[in-house]
């Protein structure tokens, strides 16, 4: 079970093209809640341009979510003009493989993108795809996040000493 990032960023924003091609990633699956979107769901300033410029150099996209709020998905995936996947169960591998289909990219050419290792990251790694962490978008979060976000902390900082980003 591996529950650590192929590659770590700050933001959604920070992934370019350039590092997708270089791993020749075809396929984002995103997160939406403290990937995409804070608490208030508000959008990251900035991501649908970003999406859109990958979109142009032949990059597909896919949320996938774990929200049983339909309505707050559907409003993201339609400001990106990208599908969407909603109550996903993530880390289960139903809702990555789903994805994969519907953007018609094998799961070795996918990254998953999201801010939590029990659920993007492991689910992603689980379907053998990239997995890229991202930093929550804001410390305010859902009740269960909440819960898990400290056994997350300790499991990222030794990942994090591994890749001797911190010492």
């Amino acid at each position: 079970m591996n529950i650590y990032p192929d590659i770590y960023v700050k933001s959604v924003l920070d992934i370019t093209y350039e590092m997708l091609q270089n791993k020749n990633i075809k396929g984002l699956i995103l997160d939406v809640d403290n990937t995409l979107i804070n608490y208030y769901e508000q959008m990251v300033d900035g991501a649908d341009t970003w999406c859109e410029k990958l979109k142009n150099r032949g990059i597909e996209f896919c949320i996938v979510s774990n929200s049983h709020k339909k309505e707050k998905v559907r409003r993201v995936a339609e400001k990106l003009k990208i599908p969407y996947i909603n109550f996903a169960k993530k880390p289960f591998k139903k809702g990555f493989i789903t994805a994969s289909k519907i953007m018609k990219v094998n799961p070795e050419n996918i990254a998953t993108v999201g801010d939590q290792l029990l659920t993007d990251v492991l689910g992603g790694n689980n379907c053998n795809m990239i997995s890229i962490l991202v930093e929550p978008v804001e410390k305010k979060e859902m009740i269960l996040t909440a819960i898990k976000r400290p056994i997350e902390r300790i499991m990222l900082n030794r990942y994090l000493k591994k890749q001797k980003i911190i010492k």
